[in-house]
């Protein structure tokens, strides 16, 4: 055997042991013994928790773009079709719920002296030209918004996926575009009724006469009660959460990466539900739950009785200042 012949022979019996070895390694079997040839050493699973991030090399500046697979992806998509969807329906529809147990049981809270024929002016027509921007504002960002959580379960069967994408690009451009005016209503309002919305003395009478509820108790109040005020200031620190959130969603990746955009969208999320379910509450309360409360913001002004009863000390200082000494007569 001549020594090239002797080389190849080694060189084979080389090969053929690693190969072996390799697959003696590399191999998994089933319960039953037999070879899985689906298995492999480091499986899908293993490689994603050894790293944050799968990623690979480009030459182009965008780093964010070789980022082929994120598990926080898994993750957040988890919470935007499952969790948000359970947990924002839960919120919102028990709300509903719960105020129309509310007006089965106690009705409409009405004005137990019976209206007086006399108004006073309770909100000026700049101080409503602002409640109205941010409520508009407010509804127009709600509803497109939650078609961006309820949309495809609810109204792409309703109404087809080719009229559903023209609905949701509209809804996006006016939830962008709105959003301003909605940060600006927010800024007037905060402004404009942070002095009344400060805690006084005159709170803790309002809760031990039972905040109005209870009719055989009177609960003294100044411009506002103090429910009224947790509406306020969780509607302050609420409307500066999804502000912040939704423009850092509204400029992406200015000094924020993947994850801090998945947080934003989480965080933006989750307070807009709440917000929506207070709102529902406030609405209610202005509207269909208390006689003569629409017309504060609708008109300006109040029924003499309304205020007597429910901000009996806003109307004993407004009357003790002389400016508003003519009394409107209600038409």
């Amino acid at each position: 055997m001549t020594a090239f012949a002797c080389i190849r022979n080694i060189a084979f019996l080389l090969m053929l042991l690693g190969v072996t070895t390799a697959s003696a390694f590399a191999q998994k079997f089933g319960p039953d013994g037999a070879p899985n040839p689906t298995a492999s050493v480091t499986d899908q699973k293993m490689l994603l928790e050894q790293t944050p991030r799968i990623q690979g090399r480009i030459d182009i500046p965008d780093v964010k773009a070789s980022v082929l697979m994120q598990p926080m992806g898994r993750t957040w998509d988890y919470f935007h079709e499952v969790l948000l969807r359970r947990g924002g329906a839960l919120v919102i529809v028990g709300t509903v719920a719960m105020l129309a147990l509310a007006y089965l049981i106690m009705g409409r809270l009405r004005i137990e002296a019976g209206r007086s024929g006399q108004t006073i002016v309770r909100f000026k027509a700049f101080e409503r030209f602002c409640h109205w921007l941010t409520a508009v504002s407010f509804v127009l960002l709600g509803l497109t918004g939650l078609n961006v959580t309820f949309g495809k379960v609810l109204l792409r069967p309703l109404v087809g996926p080719e009229l559903f994408s023209d609905i949701s690009q509209i809804a996006k451009y006016v939830h962008n575009f709105t959003s301003f005016a909605f940060l600006t209503g927010l800024v007037l309002i905060t402004v404009l009724f942070f002095k009344d919305n400060l805690l006084r003395k005159v709170d803790i009478d309002w809760v031990r006469q039972g905040g109005g509820f209870i009719k055989s108790k009177h609960a003294p109040a100044g411009r506002f009660n103090l429910g009224e005020k947790f509406v306020y200031w969780l509607s302050v620190a609420a409307g500066l959460a999804v502000s912040v959130s939704g423009f850092v969603l509204l400029f992406p990746f200015y000094g924020t990466d993947i994850a801090d955009m998945q947080i934003a969208q989480i965080a933006h999320a989750v307070v807009a539900i709440l917000f929506i379910a207070l709102i529902l509450g406030h609405i209610y309360i202005g509207t269909l739950g208390m006689e003569g409360a629409f017309e504060a913001m609708g008109t300006g002004e109040v029924d003499i009785n309304w205020a007597r009863e429910h901000h009996d000390r806003w109307l004993t200082e407004k009357l003790a200042e002389g400016r508003q000494t003519s009394v409107a007569q209600a038409e």
